[in-house]
């Protein structure tokens, strides 16, 4: 089956899917859906749907994410995507977008009380082919606040079909060239890249994904045997190091996509000897989507995609690709080099720190945090108030449940000039990671001063 997408925007509208009408789309335990059912469903419940601008997409089951985000495409409305689902999130974003509402289905836990339930079983319609204008601005993702606040970025169907086409030539050699590809995804459908590797791939490339987000080990290996075919696992650091740590036994995989965060060179190769596959990592933002691969277990340097060119400058790099409108500033730093294009990653602008003239990262300051034994997880960062010489300290909260501070900092004195150690420094139970392993600011702050 053929994987290439027309990403031209010259003919508006343009088709929502791609392929022939037998090939599957989802899959779970039960069995396969064509999406020729896939387009059915779609076109009966957007005839359901409340009119109205935006749309807030809280589906649990990753499937009725993409029917539900599709059906909004199609009455031309914009789906949008918080960078979480805690209920004080989603009434901010309700506040800055006043016609909008909320859609859920009946895995939902907590639902806002004027939520929009996916009828069950789904329903089905037909009609003609499923079409959305090219140019029309499907989706609106939002940065994560691991930085500050979340802002938004709009996302046209155009763009998501170039860079679905770019992430196809990202995942070459890990896809079916015959058939379908089976995808397996711990990361939720609404954040930018669970949107783009389970719900546009599946709807534009020859990928069937699996309905379910699988969370903790066993429900991931499960999953990953439902699948027919070797699957392609797309998952995160966070997840890939508990599915190492657990030893289960998963079947032959196609491969595993790891992002959201940095990947250690050494867990992608520990998985790659425990799992018999490839560990590709892919980088990218809310702001740019995939724009990089590299195979972390054997190179550091990153090969950008097809078309994308990166530019540094003072304030970090400018991205150039086909899928954007016009450059997008990255805060990341990182060296080019001219031969060939690839690039290694040198921490990001916000994350450099100069104290009394010297200079360190607070990437830096956290690896080797987590290099103390005994240190499960942690992260150092740097507060935003600063002191009577106006000099912003430096926190850290550790997860090491047999060690106390006093040894931490001890340990930590061995690796790290006295004036980058954090103070206060931390132990908690737990990091206050979203569903992507992320960890927004405002409850770092908060749980260091709760």
């Amino acid at each position: 089956m053929s994987a290439v997408i027309d990403a031209s925007t010259a003919a508006s509208p343009v088709p929502l899917t791609h392929g022939d009408a037998a090939r599957a789309i989802a899959f779970d335990a039960t069995g396969a859906i064509d999406l020729d059912t896939f387009s059915r469903q779609v076109r009966a419940v957007a005839a359901k749907l409340p009119a109205a601008a935006h749309a807030i997409n809280l589906c649990e089951d990753r499937y009725h994410f993409l029917v539900a985000f599709c059906a909004a495409a199609v009455r031309g409305q914009t789906t949008l995507l918080p960078p979480s689902r805690a209920p004080a999130v989603i009434d901010q974003v309700r506040g800055q977008y006043p016609d909008s509402y909320c859609l859920g289905d009946d895995a939902l836990a907590v639902a806002p009380p004027d939520c929009f339930h996916l009828p069950q079983p789904l329903p089905q319609l037909d009609g003609a082919p499923l079409l959305v204008d090219a140019d029309a601005v499907v989706a609106i993702g939002f940065t994560s606040g691991s930085t500050g606040q979340p802002r938004p970025y709009a996302k046209t169907w155009a763009s998501f079909r170039a860079s679905t086409g770019q992430n196809l030539a990202a995942l070459a050699g890990l896809l079916d060239v015959a058939g379908v590809t089976h995808v397996v995804a711990t990361v939720p459908p609404q954040h930018m890249y669970g949107m783009e590797m389970s719900v546009l791939l599946p709807m534009l490339g020859p990928i069937a994904v699996h309905s379910a987000r699988p969370l903790f080990p066993a429900d991931v290996a499960r999953a990953l045997h439902d699948a027919p075919t070797p699957p392609l696992l797309v998952t995160t650091p966070v997840h890939l190091r508990a599915l190492v740590a657990e030893g289960l036994a998963l079947p032959p995989l196609a491969g595993i996509v790891s992002a959201t965060a940095p990947l250690p060179a050494e867990l992608a190769l520990a998985a790659e000897e425990r799992f018999g596959c490839e560990v590709r990592e892919v980088f990218g933002s809310t702001e740019t989507c995939v724009i990089a691969r590299r195979r972390t277990a054997r190179e550091t340097a990153w090969t950008p995609l097809p078309g994308v060119r990166l530019a540094p400058q003072p304030d970090g790099t400018a991205v150039h690709a086909p899928h954007l409108p016009e450059p997008v500033v990255l805060a990341d730093l990182i060296e080019v080099d001219p031969l060939d294009g690839r690039f290694v990653l040198r921490g990001r602008n916000a994350d450099m720190l100069e104290i009394a003239g010297k200079r360190a990262s607070l990437g830096d300051l956290t690896r080797k945090l987590l290099a103390v034994p005994g240190v499960e997880d942690g992260v150092v960062f740097q507060l935003d108030d600063a002191d009577a010489m106006g000099v912003r300290r430096i926190a850290a909260l550790a997860v090491a449940p047999g060690l106390d501070e006093a040894t931490i900092l001890a340990a930590l004195r061995q690796q790290i000039d006295p004036v980058f150690l954090p103070r206060p420094l931390r132990r908690i139970a737990a990091l206050p990671r979203n569903e992507t392993g992320k960890l927004p600011r405002g409850a770092l702050t908060a749980l260091l001063h709760g």
